[in-house]
């Protein structure tokens, strides 16, 4: 290729990313085509390895991984397909790799392209998931547990569980119940709001549990924290004491001095009576240093105003002199003060001080009181004891959270001086190891990448790349921790070394937009690094593609908040922007989905079709309401307003006439007596006589058989009963009732306990489906949404509005690096009611203040930067009671922009019409979010005929039978001779086989081992219902038919994890002479011949009569269940295969080929 003009500057760069001998950190900025560098590195490491499993590429999405894992089959297609290479030069060094790829393919033959499963292209949540079904027996769980992704009803239950103890009288729970009373009166008995802060916390226990998991750790001392507290306050009074300009050095110390003999009492400057030089750095000096702050600066940071010198800071006025040298004295004084505020008010460069100068201000305490510290260490006790009680409540569910997952694979893997057998064998597999987003990388996560890379050295043929871009971390509510970049970027990971690359191209992006955003984005974020607080210097980026004609960014500044006028703005700028191209895709970005909500309203107005990714609840949509009512009422006959909204929807549609006489006129009756009543019923209007008619008699007989129906099907057979599929009028409805009952269906465990306030917080959870038929052209989402997609218009609106603060956490804490580079933690409790402040809490929570400010700056870079040609940027300040500007809310996206948003405001604001009183309400702060709209409405609805049917099944889709089987036949088959313990001997006998398939025989077969088996054993079939009368001679048999088997060579063969592609309970669903079947393969692997084994354990033992025949019976009879596995393997792997039958209990064995 002679295109080396058209070669981005970072050409350099990008070629060295792919060296697959060497370890690399990459920063990759938006647009900088960081998925294709991925793909490349992932294509040349399959060119020299010997297994396509020797590569693990980590993602953190789904949706990340299949387009990797796309991008790397196209390549290899396109490879396969093409002799000669692309004229686009990366797309031709992308070929080229890909047929470096292939021809290992071919020579190792992997049949990749047919095989693609072999390619470990995954997110880290499966990765932690397959890592910890590995972990020995699992014993914990009985069997592999579900993964949920809200496990906030778990939560609460184990907080409860927790609270259970606090009248233990049991010694062994002594310190729990004795932490619990501390806690609870801490927060004045407050039982139901100490649950609800257990249960936050544990949602969020891999941040701390990590901290407080062995009590007797020495940084969980008092005298370990401390000196850390100490440490804190030293540096920053160090800090500060760097920055103070030379010349007030002398003239503040006398000031203050001064101010002391008549400042007021409370006032800081009284501990300054003595003082002849500036504050040393000490932790006494603390209060010398606040007298300083409050000389200087006003109670939010600013330089106080020289007007602002007065007796509160002890300058008192001349008249208040005693005599004239004292008048004098007072006047001197007060003009030194004046002046030397004005001078700092007028210095740029004063703004570093200014700021270090507040920072004293929340600086922690440097010591804990003892109630404070009994607090601390009883909180630490609590939540151990609560994540204790966790374990058990997911262990009884059979069902874990991904925090639990990941933590499990953390054990599964142990540690540098305490591998365990599985981290062993992952350490000879694993040889190559990508993640991508490496900036959204938890602490624990990072953890377990050093434990993956234990004992991997710089030069030994692994390597290790990590690919993100710091200025893109924007999910810290995931744990996410930008200085974990940072210090991988500066330290590698482990023992590992990595070489630091920069892209600087952006490839997505119009040159005038990269201009903007690099012009404007060094103001907005940090000026240096900070790990602890996760602050990420800006670093710029260049365009790729050439300059367009026209303004590429725009901001529009609006006066006083009004939500529809704002919406408004927002579709012209759509109805703008199609009409100068109609095919642009436009997305509206908003921090919030609740700053979207006018806007749909506005789009739905205008007949513009947009998609909606995750916007509108489900509990928004109307269909989905008169279905929370219906479930509502039936499970509470009593709940008054639930069933007279159920009579006001459109498929039973009484009056609101009808619905006042049943309310008000019989108000000590409930709804469904009123309905059962003939005195009600005969006062009712003809019309809803009429609908009562059809509709009482559906009501009671659904309410009778309420206890022979799962919880859905009680529900939705009203529903349909009723007429309700009859009142779905829109797109998307039929499908937001599904969503709804599917929610129904997950719940119907709960169905006495349910609760219409949970029922409304589970909806609230839940979105209505996105109209699949609705145009492209417009979508709206969240900036965190956006993340990783480009449109040709981004509309970024609701920048002037804020957002919720965060709740109180029971315990707060910071990991830090001192300035030695060791690192230490702080912690400090929730504040008692009874105090006003903590200052150690509130140092902390200014440090979470701090990290949720730069972060809020990368999300704004996110947004911008997902603009290929134009960016459109809306936002609103309030207007003061006398029609001036005010500045923007702190915690708004406008105020991060203020910096470079501000000269504008000012002069749009000066050139608006002048107000006067006759048009003082233009100026007034309009929230239309939270008016009242006083107007009358239409409160007409859509409703059935009062005489409305159900329609008649048409009479060619009449079921005239049915037969309902509930077993498989390999159900029917395996256990038609079995009594109900003897199927569970069998379950467990097949899951230890599994969990022992994943491990070193070497270490099984061991009393120790064999001890744990017993016991989980016994767990297993406790929990599967067997009796306490059979469960020791049930815990024998499964012993007996392990110990055999680890005994028995063949059994070991089957059992050894050295084989290739091997899957134990390997479930498979494939269509089958027309009909869809779903199997588990107990054992299938390739051998060193290349069979590949199709083996099914049987669990039954054989008494009196032939062996031989017993085995030939057995083999007869399951010969065509294994005939079904052989052929879906056939399908999916063309090579030979052959099936067996395993006696565990036996030793015995049969195996036949597969008919092909």
């Amino acid at each position: 290729m002679n295109n080396n003009s058209l070669r981005p500057e970072d050409y350099e760069a990008r070629i060295n990313a792919i060296q697959a001998d060497r370890s690399f950190i990459v920063q990759a900025p938006a647009g900088s085509g960081k998925t294709g560098l991925l793909t490349q590195r992932y294509l040349k490491l399959l060119s020299i390895i010997n297994k396509p499993e020797e590569i693990i590429a980590i993602t953190f999405t789904r949706k990340a991984a299949g387009e990797m894992r796309e991008r790397i089959l196209t390549a290899l297609n396109f490879a396969q397909q093409h002799d000669q290479a692309p004229e686009d030069e990366y797309e031709a060094q992308t070929w080229s790799l890909a047929c470096d790829a292939l021809q290992q393919n071919y020579k190792k033959n992997w049949n990749l392209l047919e095989h693609s499963g072999r390619l470990r292209v995954q997110t880290i949540d499966s990765l932690c998931t397959e890592l910890a079904r590995q972990l020995p027996l699992l014993s914990e769980f009985g069997a592999i547990p579900s993964i949920i992704d809200d496990a906030q009803n778990l939560y609460f239950e184990a907080a409860l569980e927790t609270l259970v103890y606090l009248e233990s009288t049991d010694p062994e729970f002594k310190w729990a119940s004795e932490s619990l009373v501390s806690l609870l009166k801490h927060q004045d008995n407050r039982m139901d709001k100490v649950q609800e802060l257990i249960a936050a916390m544990l949602a969020r226990r891999d941040q701390w549990l990590r901290h407080v998991a062995d009590l007797k750790h020495p940084q969980l001392r008092r005298d370990q924290i401390e000196p850390v507290l100490q440490g804190i306050v030293k540096e920053a009074l160090e800090s500060l004491n760097a920055v103070i300009p030379f010349g007030l050095k002398q003239q503040i110390p006398e000031l203050l001095r001064f101010a002391a003999e008549f400042a007021p009492q409370g006032s800081m400057i009284r501990n300054c009576f003595e003082l002849d030089t500036m504050p040393a750095t000490s932790v006494d000096d603390v209060p010398q240093w606040l007298a300083v702050a409050e000389l200087l600066l006003t109670s939010d940071g600013n330089w106080r105003k020289p007007k602002g010198v007065n007796k509160k800071l002890g300058f008192l006025a001349e008249k208040d002199a005693q005599d004239a040298e004292q008048k004098l004295l007072f006047k001197n004084q007060k003009k030194k003060l004046q002046l030397i505020l004005e001078s700092l008010s007028e210095q740029i460069l004063a703004d570093e001080f200014k700021n270090t100068l507040s920072h004293v201000r929340i600086l922690p305490h440097f010591e804990y009181t003892d109630d404070e510290w009994m607090i601390l260490e009883a909180l630490f006790k609590v939540l151990l004891f609560s994540a204790a009680q966790l374990r058990r409540v997911f262990s009884s569910h059979g069902e874990v959270d991904f925090i639990e997952m990941l933590l499990a694979a953390k054990r599964a893997l142990g540690d540098a001086q305490q591998p365990t057998d599985l981290s062993l064998r992952l350490d000879y597999q694993l040889k190559h190891l990508l993640v991508d987003e490496f900036q959204d990388t938890s602490q624990n996560q990072f953890d377990l990448f050093t434990q993956l890379t234990s004992g991997w050295q710089t030069d030994d043929g692994r390597t290790l790349f990590l690919v993100g871009d710091p200025m893109q971390s924007i999910y810290r509510f995931r744990e996410a921790e930008v200085g974990l970049f940072l210090q991988a970027w500066n330290n590698g990971i482990g023992d590992i070394s990595l070489e630091a690359l920069n892209l600087t191209v952006n490839f997505r992006s119009q040159k005038p937009i990269i201009d903007w955003v690099n012009n404007k984005f060094p103001r907005i974020f940090p000026k240096d690094n900070d790990k602890t607080l996760g602050a990420v210097v800006y670093t710029k980026f260049n365009a790729f593609k050439s300059t367009v004609d026209g303004s590429c960014v725009q901001l529009h500044p609006l006066f006083g908040r009004d939500d529809i006028q704002e919406a408004k703005l927002v579709i012209e700028l759509i109805k703008q922007e199609h009409r100068s191209n109609s095919d642009a895709r436009i997305a509206v970005l908003c921090r919030n989905k609740s700053h979207l909500l006018e806007i749909v309203a506005q789009l739905n107005k205008h007949s513009i079709s947009y998609q909606a990714v995750d916007i509108d609840l489900l509990n928004n949509q109307s269909v989905v309401q008169d279905l929370l009512s219906l479930t509502k009422a039936l499970l509470h006959l009593a709940d008054k307003i639930s069933w007279l909204a159920l009579l006001r929807a459109p498929f039973i549609g009484l009056t609101l006439n009808d619905i006042h006489l049943l309310t008000f006129e019989h108000s000590h009756q409930t709804v469904l007596q009123c309905l059962g009543s003939s005195d009600v019923f005969s006062q009712l209007s003809a019309d809803g006589q009429m609908r009562l008619q059809r509709v009482v008699p559906l009501l009671n007989i659904s309410i009778e058989n309420s206890q022979r129906n799962t919880l859905r099907h009680w529900v939705e057979g009203l529903w349909m009963a009723l007429g309700g599929p009859a009142c779905c009028n829109t797109a998307t409805a039929v499908d937001d009732v599904e969503v709804y009952f599917q929610l129904l269906e997950s719940l119907e465990n709960q169905k006495e306990l349910l609760e219409s306030d949970s029922l409304d917080k589970h909806c609230q959870k839940l979105f209505a489906l996105v109209d699949s038929k609705a145009s492209d052209k417009v979508q709206l989402m969240t900036i965190h949404k956006s993340k990783g997609l480009e449109f040709e218009t981004v509309i970024i609106p609701g920048l002037g509005k804020t957002t919720a603060s965060d709740k109180s956490k029971l315990l707060y804490w910071c990991e830090r690096t001192n300035e030695s580079g060791i690192p230490e933690l702080v912690f400090s409790p929730i504040k008692s009611v009874w105090e006003n402040t903590n200052q150690t809490t509130e140092y902390l929570k200014y440090l979470e203040q701090e990290k949720i400010k730069f972060e809020v700056s990368r999300l704004l870079y996110v947004a911008v930067t997902r603009a290929k040609q134009k960016l459109h940027l809306l936002g609103h300040v309030n207007l003061k009671s006398d029609a001036s500007m005010a500045e923007p809310a702190s915690n708004s996206l406008l105020s991060h922009l203020w910096p470079i948003a501000q000269q504008q405001f000012i002069q749009e604001f000066e050139c608006l019409p002048a107000c006067d009183d006759n048009h003082e309400t233009e100026f007034e702060h309009v929230d239309s979010s939270n008016k009242t709209n006083l107007q009358f409405t239409n409160t007409s609805r859509l409703r059935l005929v009062d005489n409305w049917q159900c329609p008649a099944v048409p009479q060619d889709i009449i079921i005239e039978s049915a037969i309902i089987s509930l077993e498989t036949d390999e159900m029917l088959l395996e256990f038609d001779w079995a009594s109900e313990t003897a199927k569970h001997v069998g379950s467990v006998v097949h899951r230890v086989l599994e969990q022992l398939s994943h491990k070193s025989l070497e270490s099984l077969n061991t009393a120790d081992e064999i001890l744990k088996i017993t016991h989980s054993s016994r767990i297993m079939l406790n929990r599967l219902g067997v009796i306490d009368e059979q469960l020791a001679p049930a815990v024998e048999r499964v012993i007996n038919a392990i110990t055999s088997t680890l005994s028995d060579t063949r059994g070991q063969w089957i059992l050894s994890c050295q084989h290739q592609l091997a899957r134990s309970e390997y479930k498979i669903t494939a269509e089958i002479d027309g009909e869809i079947q779903h199997m588990i393969i107990d054992r299938t692997f390739i051998d060193d011949d290349g069979i590949r084994w199709v083996i099914d354990y049987k669990t039954g033992h054989h008494q009196g009569g032939s062996l031989a025949a017993f085995l030939d019976s057995e083999q007869q009879r399951y010969q065509a269940q294994l005939q079904r596995y052989a052929q879906v393997m056939q399908l999916m792997e063309p090579c030979e295969i052959k099936m067996a039958l395993y006696f565990p209990m036996m030793q015995q064995w049969r195996e036949w080929a597969a008919i092909t």
